[in-house]
């Protein structure tokens, strides 16, 4: 061969390359439309074996994940994103005004032990200790607690002897009085979801069968619907299903959500979270736990370690606590011990459409001296609903 074709032959590959280079940059300087952002890989962020201690931030986040993908919106050429080929749905989910309003008939289906047979008993014309014995066994049963019953039978008896109501509207009227006065309209029951400075950070906790991470989406989407922009973080790593669910929920929202490895350290995954809100200037990081056992010490004391990860970086304004309203005093058993290891700022009280025993509601505010501030009304997506006292005592008593 003759130095001309190896001239040829040179001349021809820098015609190839120059080409290519063309179309790289050609590509790169398309501009991409924004679409949301499904999830965010985990990559390690806080100390995850045995040579570096778990409490210590092992690398930035700037390492874990692409700096591109923070704001919400992604490129194709990333290939950290490439998943995000598809053009995702984003659903637009019903505003929180309004929720329990909507949601009060099919609460009042499911209390009418409680409501219904309390009016029942009020509006005889005659109550006798029978009589008497039988609403302290329904406040009882309807999970009251004691103290609460013994508190409000000694009201009950006092005014039906001045005023002895005989009828059911009388009966009404003082009944919802007093239930309204235990359940306590003037607990703060707000949530502190606002950005401050930073993203404001929300630690869901409780046991396994509560509801947790479902509650964890619905929240989700209960602050997208209020106009938050919103980072989910899968710190429960433990069950294999529980990052795909909740990835699943941030989806149909378009809300960002930060995974780990299956069986990794939620604390990592609870840190990455509250760093990728932070430098996305997002309003609300949801940070959604492992269930724990209330009986298993080790697993409590996680718990602790990863709210003091979290605070690394700033406060936790909100400990929302998941209950399931159909336990009854074995959920007190796990508020009282969950509230000694974080500090329980609200209750979630689940599956309340599901009980009669709507006493529930007082007992556990009694208990942790914390207000219950969301309710889960239903199995829909927009079934979650901040807590009213007035519309929660209306439902008992409706006909």
């Amino acid at each position: 061969m003759t130095a001309v074709h190896y001239v040829l032959i040179g001349l021809a590959l820098l015609v190839v390359v120059g080409i290519a280079i063309a179309l790289v940059l050609g590509r790169r300087g398309e501009p991409k439309p924004p679409r949301p952002r499904p999830g965010i890989d985990y990559a390690p962020g806080v100390g995850d074996d045995d040579t570096v201690p778990r409490d210590t931030p092992r690398r930035p986040i700037e390492e874990a994940v692409d700096s591109s993908v923070l704001g919400g919106t992604a490129t194709i050429d990333d290939p950290s994103v490439a998943e995000l080929e598809a053009v995702w749905e984003v659903e637009v989910p019903e505003p929180a005004a309004g929720r329990f309003v909507r949601l009060r008939r099919r609460l009042a289906r499911s209390q009418n032990a409680l409501g219904r047979g309390l009016l029942s008993l009020l509006s005889r014309d005659t109550i006798d200790q029978d009589t008497w014995d039988q609403i302290e066994e329904t406040l009882l049963t309807a999970d009251l607690g004691v103290q609460a019953t013994t508190e409000l039978m000694d009201r009950l008896r006092t005014r039906v002897r001045a005023e002895v109501p005989h009828h059911a509207e009388a009966a009404r009227a003082l009944l919802r009085e007093e239930l309204i006065g235990l359940v306590d309209p003037h607990l703060d029951r707000s949530l502190r979801t606002a950005r401050h400075g930073g993203p404001a950070v929300v630690l869901v906790v409780g046991v396994n069968g509560t509801g947790k991470t479902t509650t964890t989406g619905k929240l989700g989407r209960l602050l997208v619907a209020d106009g938050r922009a919103v980072v989910l973080g899968a710190a429960d790593t433990f069950r294999a299903a529980a990052a795909e669910q909740l990835q699943t929920w941030g989806d149909r929202v378009g809300a960002a959500v930060v995974r780990g490895p299956e069986g990794g350290d939620p604390a990592a995954v609870a840190y990455d979270a509250v760093r990728i809100g932070t430098e996305a200037e997002v309003d609300t990081v949801v940070i959604d736990t492992a269930g724990r056992l209330h009986t298993k010490v080790g697993l409590m004391d996680e718990l602790g370690k990863v709210k003091r990860v979290i605070e690394k970086q700033g406060p936790v304004d909100e400990v929302l606590l998941v209950l399931d309203a159909t336990t009854g005093q074995n959920g007190l058993n796990q508020a009282r011990v969950f509230a000694e290891v974080v500090d329980v700022t609200g209750i979630v009280l689940t599956k309340l459409d599901g009980t009669a025993k709507g006493g529930i509601v007082v007992a556990v505010q009694r208990e942790l001296g914390v207000p219950v501030k969301l309710v889960g009304l239903g199995e829909g997506p927009d079934d979650l609903a901040p807590f009213s006292a007035d519309e929660f005592v209306d439902a008992l008593l409706a006909d």
